[in-house]
């Protein structure tokens, strides 16, 4: 039987490391054409090397816009059949703290990003009558901790845009994909070197990035009259 992602063009937003880099290389295994979207191009660059030299399908995109990802891929592959809006930004703190510029980073990225690549996508999907979108959301779209209500805040709407979009999306799929304890680089979005260390402690027993990029494969390869609405992964021992 041919697997059902061969073949799929799916766009990564946040693909240079951690979640959407692991999703990217584990999905060009399974046959996609991944084009992938980052800050930071000469990673990027180099993991789009490392994909097509084990024989996959891959594209880097170097654009501040996300509808330049998906512009991208439509040149390059004539269609997108997957979104993943994965870029994220974990800045947590006391809200008492008032760090103002941390909060606004994290709007922009968090809702904003997810936003834009919605917003690029749609009009794709409608036109093809199919597609679907990822959106990474967190456990923290699920409870409050101290020191995470903004970042909550920006992953409680993205849990709500979306639920919107499943319930208006038609033959658009939508899945929310909300991970606890992940083995990346969020952590050390905060500012403040002790709320740093402590995330460190406590992602001590985070689960590897692959866990997640797995689980995106899974709602990908259901058939098309089965929508994966939402799914969260955590490490076994994670109590939050």
């Amino acid at each position: 039987m041919q697997d059902s992602i061969k073949e799929k063009v799916i766009v990564i937003t946040g693909a240079s490391s951690g979640i959407g880099e692991a999703t990217a290389r584990h999905l060009a295994t399974r046959g996609a054409r991944v084009v992938l979207g980052a800050r930071r191009s000469d990673r990027l660059q180099t993991i789009v090397s490392e994909i097509r030299a084990a024989g996959g399908q891959a594209l880097a995109v170097n654009a501040a816009e996300v509808q330049a990802l998906v512009d991208a891929a439509l040149q390059e592959y004539g269609r997108v059949d997957v979104m993943i809006n994965n870029a994220g930004l974990m800045a947590v703190g006391s809200i008492h703290k008032v760090r103002l510029d941390e909060w606004q980073r994290m709007v922009d990225v968090n809702i904003r990003g997810v936003l834009h690549g919605i917003a690029a996508a749609l009009p794709v999907f409608q036109q093809q009558q199919a597609g679907h979108i990822i959106n990474v959301g967190s456990i923290a779209a699920h409870k409050v901790a101290p020191g995470g209500a903004v970042y909550s805040g920006t992953k409680y709407a993205v849990r709500a845009i979306s639920e919107g979009l499943r319930q208006e999306g038609g033959a658009i799929r939508c899945t929310l994909m909300s991970p606890g304890a992940v083995d990346t680089e969020l952590p050390y979005g905060s500012s403040g070197e002790a709320t740093v260390k402590a995330l460190e402690a406590a992602y001590q027993t985070a689960i590897p990035a692959d866990t997640i990029a797995r689980a995106m494969a899974y709602a990908i390869e259901q058939p098309p009259e089965v929508d994966v609405n939402e799914i969260i992964v955590r490490p076994v021992v994670q109590g939050f």
